[in-house]
């Protein structure tokens, strides 16, 4: 059975009572629902409450009949509240300066007074038809999104491991539900583990796909034998090989050996992850190569340093350093070193919260860039 398209619904706004209701014959007889309003108030009420597939609107109201700003207000108000309603102003023959005006805040088309019905009928239902084809394609690319948010969630660890020693804890916070950062945490015993961390250079979906690739390559490599400057070499032989050029990673990975004491670790172009002592001195695992996927003959190296009791060791992204202010200020590396100092007494979970928290309130709960953080926490 074939479905019948619903009747589209056109809210319709004018000051002057006869206006609408030309509008309203007009309409109703081309197959349209109209439903009229007289102020730019009753207009925002009606968006705020029901489903239109196009807004037919007047630019001079009572308080202005000449300047047309308050329907350009309105304008602004409507896309704010509803980017994908169709908008389609009308305007005198003297105003045309005004409509385009309205066309670079965001309506669509316009119609000059006295109109022309046939037009006028044209240009409403080319608008309507473009708007719901917009809404169909939005709404299905969120329903692909999600789905992917969710496979790629699903790839990292869901737990952390259980390693005698310590206690781990992360946060990973895409800034458009799919993203490019990714960790894991593989446990080769119970006092021993790889840390890795990566960023690819990019957003959405291309780098969400890079980022599954990366990972099943890190997991492959990431053997008990294997030391992190051989992981990071493999992995990056790799992606040269596959990945279409310009696309790089930073990438750092660790092992943390808490019998021995040890951390062994690569850092791949990565911002260098912040090692806190007990009595707040802090050591950084420097870049020992090159970012991930540039040529694929690069040498990397491996750094050695002790992990004691009461140290936190924290991998991040540079989506925590380079979060920004509603004033464009970066949260910046003093400050994210300042907080895990302040807080080095607080176990894995509590202390990776209190970092999120604190860039999340920097960036009043929006992020620019994929952010995420590891926080491991020696007993």
């Amino acid at each position: 059975m074939t479905l019948r398209p619903s009747i589209p619904r056109v809210l319709v706004a004018d000051d002057q009572g006869d206006i609408l209701e030309a509008l309203r014959l007009l309409l109703t007889d081309a197959g349209f629902d109209a439903d009229l309003v007289s102020t730019v108030g009753d207009v925002e009420d009606r968006v705020a409450g029901q489903t239109y597939d196009l807004l037919l609107m007047d630019l001079n109201y009572t308080r202005d009949t000449t300047s047309g700003r308050e329907g350009l207000d309105l304008v602004d108000r409507i896309r704010a509240r509803d980017a994908a309603l169709p908008i389609v102003v009308m305007t005198g023959w003297g105003s045309i300066d005004t409509a385009v005006e309205a066309m670079r805040r965001g309506a669509r088309g316009f119609v000059q007074k006295p109109w022309d019905d046939t037009t006028l009928v044209d240009v409403v239902r080319r608008e309507v038809n473009d708007g719901r084809v917009v809404r169909n394609r939005d709404a299905r690319t969120a329903r692909e999104q999600e789905e992917a948010r969710l496979i790629q969630r699903a790839l990292l660890p869901a737990v952390m491991p259980d390693l005698d020693g310590c206690t781990l804890a992360a946060v990973w916070t895409p800034a458009s539900g799919i993203g490019g950062d990714c960790y894991d945490v593989v446990r080769f015993s119970p006092t021993r583990a790889a840390i890795a961390i990566a960023d690819v250079i990019g957003h959405g979906l291309p780098a969400a796909l890079l980022m599954s690739n990366l990972q099943a390559a890190v997991r492959a490599f990431a053997t008990p034998a294997a030391e992190p400057h051989d992981v990071c070499t493999s992995v990056n032989r790799l992606l040269c090989r596959n990945v279409a050029a310009g696309k790089f990673v930073s990438f750092c990975y660790a092992v943390v050996d808490l019998a021995a004491g040890t951390v062994v670790y690569a850092n791949a172009g990565h911002n260098p992850p912040a090692l806190v002592r007990s009595d707040g001195r802090v050591d950084r695992f420097d870049r020992t190569g090159l970012v991930l996927g540039v040529t694929a003959d690069w040498t990397y190296t491996s750094g050695t340093t002790t992990i004691d009791p009461g140290d936190r060791l924290v991998f991040f992204t540079d989506g925590i350093t380079e979060a920004t202010s509603a004033d464009d200020v970066e949260f910046g590396d003093d400050r994210l070193v300042e907080a895990i100092r302040r807080h080095r007494t607080a176990p894995a979970d509590a202390l990776a919260r209190t970092l999120s928290d604190a860039v999340s309130a920097w960036t009043g709960g929006t992020f620019q860039d994929d952010a995420t953080l590891i926080v491991l926490a020696r007993d």
